[in-house]
């Protein structure tokens, strides 16, 4: 089961909130010594995901990214089109890409990918099941004609941002309450969990340190 079947009153790592504005700062160059041009994107997506840790939340800020919608390419993988949240696991090298994009590999990289064993694909993406309230929207697959309409939504751990709001001083905070949308199963949360470390815990082949 994805999805808690009741939510708790209560902010919790994971759970999707509506009414939440992103912002992100465009610049052609980093400030340095002058103030040169820069932009601000603003968004008010439809839904975001609360990516602070539960006992975390509090102090007037959240930490969010906006639920985005799905690549059309994962419905080219079968193995994938059959349940998009296996995008949250790891799997098996060959799993990972459509069977004609693994037949064009060059047999040392299929051997290198084969010894790597299983892993996660798609490191930064995290995939939100289905769900009624969730709009439906449409893709074009890279691999077929027809468009395909769907309602799954994902995040990408590239896109957290803070968000600072009055009303956000603990997680039984009232107000709040009222823009969460769904919450997240006990798995479902270990398994964000465990990606989210996965991601930000990697260590560069470059600062492994030798015995």
């Amino acid at each position: 089961m994805f999805y808690a079947i009741s939510s708790e009153n209560r902010l919790r790592f994971g759970d999707v909130l509506e009414g939440y504005p992103s912002t992100t700062p465009v610049i052609k160059e980093p400030i340095l010594k002058n103030v040169k041009g820069y932009n601000i994107e603003v968004d008010v997506p439809t839904f975001s995901v609360i990516m602070d840790p539960c006992c975390s939340i509090g102090q007037k800020m959240i930490s969010l990214t906006p639920l985005i919608k799905v690549w059309g390419t994962f419905f080219d993988n079968p193995y994938l089109e059959e349940d998009l949240t296996r995008v949250n696991r790891e799997m098996e090298p060959e799993q990972a890409v459509s069977p004609s994009v693994w037949a064009e590999f060059p047999l040392a990289v299929k051997q290198e990918r084969l010894e790597e064993g299983r892993t996660y694909a798609f490191v930064n993406l995290f995939v939100y099941e289905r769900h009624e309230l969730f709009p439906l929207y449409t893709i074009s697959p890279r691999g077929r004609r027809e468009k395909k309409e769907t309602n799954y939504y994902m995040i990408d751990f590239r896109n957290i941002y803070k968000a600072c709001c009055d009303k956000i001083v603990s997680p039984v905070a009232v107000v709040p309450l009222k823009t969460k949308i769904l919450q997240l199963s006990l798995e479902t949360r270990a398994e964000l969990r465990m990606k989210m470390k996965f991601y930000f815990g990697r260590t560069p082949k470059e600062d492994v340190l030798e015995d």
